[in-house]
């Protein structure tokens, strides 16, 4: 009896009815309510799919999911389904060049030009466009760009050059004296990566990430086997974004990943499985203070208070908040019909992922960081995360 007992228990759900989660200020609330409350959330912002897991003590306690796939059909989602990972490719990028810092293959401070024989400009384009850096032959800023500068949004480029009036890539500031959001940094990051190694950002990923945490459902590319079972996005009517599927690997955007591999990440950022503590410290040490209203738009160029209390600012690949609970790493990610965010407290070993499917779905972020973990300092507003019912 008792072997057939354990063989029971082996295969239990990761949550059940009596399971209680502890959130950072030690209060407690069982699975069943937390279920309760999170299909109460979702039924009232009308968000149309979810992927939630919780960490107590570095471990996941709770993985649930919530919703459907795409509307028109209703099938529900699974732990084991495709998401499109958007920025929280970001966070996955920063533990490999952290792990190549370790190899002695990376130095944070050395700029990435000198890396190269030749000027980066110089180089024929190979992708669409990511790796195309013609528009820098007259730029001298750019050489003195650093790995750490990419990694802290300090380069001084743009988000992406798409948004510039001419579409140019560009450094827009002196490297490393202010933040300024940046996909474009960590591409560049990662081409430089690419021509001093030999090797492609997935193949990069697969050797060091993916392949030794047994993410077998992640990569950087669309892969035929995701063809199977993935979420498509939602607008705010519920309406389907068409599934973009012809991605080049890029660092900043284009992580594939699903619930169960995004949990074994964060795990294994958690319990230092890939990089040692004092590397994974050093990633969550900040390099530049934050005093935006907002992270983007008109209101990201005036300062504020608002955030002072926790110190927001931003680590190398995460944002950084202060809390009575230790350092909080916080990624988001955003696309159209994606939003994600993912914050981690690991002097607590406390954390949760979110990742959903729906434009509404950062409505209820803020409802769901404190119902779920008591995380009260995750700064929303300078995410705009503007509850539902406050809109």
């Amino acid at each position: 009896m008792k072997k057939l007992y354990f063989l029971l228990l082996a295969v239990l759900p990761l949550t059940t009815h009596a399971q209680t989660i502890t959130k950072l200020d030690g209060s407690k609330i069982t699975a069943t309510a937390l279920d309760q409350k999170i299909q109460a959330l979702v039924d009232a912002a009308d968000v149309h799919g979810l992927a939630i897991t919780v960490f107590n003590k570095q471990e996941p306690v709770y993985k649930k999911t919530f919703g459907y796939k795409r509307l028109d059909t209703k099938e529900p989602i699974k732990t084991s389904t495709n998401f499109y990972g958007a920025s929280l490719s970001k966070a996955v990028f920063a533990v490999l060049v952290m792990k190549l810092v370790e190899e002695g293959v990376l130095d944070l401070d050395k700029p990435l030009q000198d890396y190269l024989p030749k000027s980066i400009y110089t180089y024929t384009p190979t992708k669409k466009w990511h790796d195309d850096f013609r528009d820098l032959a007259h730029d001298t800023l750019y050489q003195d760009i650093t790995a750490r500068m990419c990694l802290a949004h300090t380069s001084g480029f743009p988000n992406w050059r798409w948004f510039e009036e001419d579409q140019k890539i560009k450094v827009k500031h002196s490297p490393g004296t202010k933040y300024l959001y940046s996909g474009e940094g960590m591409v560049y990051l990662q081409v430089v990566l690419e021509k001093m190694t030999g090797k492609e950002l997935e193949a990069l990923m697969q050797e060091k990430v993916f392949t030794p945490l047994g993410m077998k459902q992640s990569s950087y590319t669309w892969q035929p086997q995701f063809d199977a079972d993935y979420v498509v996005g939602h607008n705010a009517k519920g309406e389907l974004y068409p599934k973009d599927k012809d991605n080049e690997a890029r660092s900043a955007s284009t992580l594939e990943t699903t619930l169960d591999d995004y949990t074994l990440f964060t795990q294994a950022v958690l319990q230092n499985k890939l990089l040692k503590s004092s590397t994974t410290k050093e990633m969550f040490s900040p390099q530049i203070r934050l005093r935006s209203v907002r992270q983007f738009g008109p209101l990201s160029a005036r300062d504020t208070t608002a955030n002072d209390a926790i110190a927001l600012s931003y680590g190398l690949g995460w944002g950084l908040l202060q809390s009575p609970y230790g350092t909080g790493a916080f990624k988001e990610g955003h696309g159209n019909g994606f939003q994600h965010y993912s914050i981690v407290f690991p002097e607590q070993g406390t954390g949760i992922i979110i990742l959903s499917n729906s434009d509404n779905a950062e409505s209820i972020f803020k409802a769901l960081l404190e119902t779920a973990i008591g995380d009260t300092y995750t700064p929303w507003y300078w995410q705009n995360y503007i509850p539902y019912n406050q809109k």
